[in-house]
């Protein structure tokens, strides 16, 4: 009887044993398929407008990250294009579904929210941002990522010799000097979008659900390694700039109200100095009236033109810092997305 339980015994072990080596083939064979899915790379391009150049920039993007025998996807966002930017994204999804990813957005919302809505969608470890006019070149995304090799979790490009306009070049400059007085953060040419960045930096990056997001400074921000190299810079050969004036201006006061409180303690200073400057004015008025009846006007308008224009600056100033305040506790929506093309799970397998 013992010698009959010992073999049942026996016989259950041997079974435990096969169903345990099956689910732990069928564990490794799902993680290898999981492997199979998840690229390494992972490139985000925004595209608005873009129809002259997506062709060329998709044949020389995809002959590069061919060539460098790593998994990679490409994420086109479309920020509500109105040229035939759209159907040509779509046309190249169709020839390089593998590898090819376009999220479109209903409306035009701006490149660095477009930048942000393929960083919550990306897959790879590594993600790369690149601009869809090619004056940066795809060919230079090996030299970036090489770079990572070294141990940097973001590598910046800045453009060592650049050809845009005038305005465009010395604005830019600018912009890099009140970014780095206003925010300490320390980057060469936050406007060279060729940059390669580590997975943990674009996690942190989403999480912030900023509403309008300087995503190089903020990126920059939580690096814990980065280094800045110089890459190539083209002349645009078709298309236009959509950089404007108001633009520029747009991104300064993004950089000076969503990374430093310097601008409201600037004007608390300016507040205090011309207080003092006006006490003393009122002071030297009264006694000018007293002593020689002094009855001059001009002085007095300049002045309070003066003041009337400080204040309508430091009422928009603080319909800055209010607004993002009001975006962020209302919690709208960033961006909204029409449509998402993608290789679907049943063909992955």
């Amino acid at each position: 009887m013992p010698e009959k339980i010992s073999k049942k015994v026996s016989r259950e072990q041997k079974e435990h044993k096969r169903s345990d080596s099956k689910v732990e083939k069928t564990v490794l064979h799902s993680q290898r398929a999981v492997s199979m899915r998840v690229p390494e790379i992972s490139v985000v391009i925004p595209i608005f407008n873009e129809q002259e150049n997506i062709d060329n920039l998709c044949t020389r993007l995809l002959k590069t990250m061919d060539s460098i025998k790593r998994s990679y996807e490409v994420i086109f966002v479309d920020d509500g294009s109105s040229d035939r930017s759209s159907s040509m994204l779509r046309a190249w999804f169709k020839k390089r579904s593998d590898v090819i990813r376009v999220i479109t957005f209903n409306g035009n919302y701006g490149q660095y929210v477009a930048i942000l809505a393929g960083f919550e969608h990306v897959r790879g470890e590594t993600i790369v941002t690149l601009d869809a006019d090619l004056q940066n070149l795809p060919e230079e995304i090996p030299v970036l990522l090489k770079k990572m090799e070294e141990g940097y979790d973001l590598v910046g490009g800045y453009r060592a010799q650049r050809h845009d306009n005038f305005f465009r070049t010395y604005a830019s400059k600018i912009v890099n000097f009140i970014r780095y007085r206003a925010t300490g953060i320390k980057m060469v040419d936050h406007g060279c979008m060729l940059r390669a960045y580590k997975r943990h930096i674009i996690d942190e990056v989403v999480k912030t659900r900023e509403t309008s997001t300087f995503i190089t400074a903020l990126a920059q921000k939580f690096a814990w390694n980065a280094v800045d190299i110089p890459v190539s810079h083209e002349e645009r050969n078709a298309g236009s700039s959509k950089y404007s004036l108001y633009k520029l201006i747009r991104i300064t006061f993004d950089l000076l109200t969503g990374f430093s409180l310097i601008p409201l303690q600037i004007f608390t200073m300016l507040g205090m100095v011309i207080s003092s400057a006006s006490f003393v004015y009122f002071l030297v008025e009264v006694f000018k009236k007293i002593v020689t009846h002094h009855h001059g006007y001009g002085l007095h308008f300049a002045f309070v033109f003066l003041l009337l224009s400080v204040i309508v600056l430091g009422i928009g100033l603080l319909g800055e810092y209010l607004g993002r305040a009001y975006f962020a506790i209302c919690e709208h929506p960033s961006f909204v997305i029409r449509d998402i093309l993608e290789k679907k799970k049943e063909e992955k397998k």
